[in-house]
């Protein structure tokens, strides 16, 4: 079966919505960064399934399967092991994130993606 590995949510997700997303899916304890114009990411993996909001800015997020551009509101879920490297926009970017063990259990909503 050929699954995909990155899935977005388009959306306008605010940081009390987000956090509430995550508390009710489960996962770990929401983390909040940001990063300046241009930062960049190298590859690498994680060993969880990452779910991450971007706030406000923007964040390219590179994978084999093509390039995934978030805005402010916008959902990733990345399954475990997935090989990924990240761009920040023009104007920055504010996220949040958490980690999750599966799919499994999530919340109202985890499901919908463009």
């Amino acid at each position: 079966m050929n699954e995909r590995r990155a899935r977005v949510s388009r959306g306008a997700a605010t940081i009390d919505e987000a956090t509430t997303a995550l508390r009710l899916e489960g996962c770990s304890t929401p983390r909040g960064w940001g990063n300046g114009p241009g930062d960049r990411y190298d590859w690498h993996e994680h060993d969880h399934h990452k779910v991450l909001f971007c706030l406000g800015g923007s964040i390219v997020f590179h994978t084999a399967d093509g390039d995934i551009a978030l805005q402010a509101g916008d959902r990733l879920d990345l399954s475990p092991g997935t090989k990924h490297a990240a761009t920040v926009g023009p104007e920055g970017c504010r996220c949040v994130e958490a980690s999750r063990r599966t799919l499994e259990g999530a919340g109202p909503g985890a499901h919908r993606y463009s």
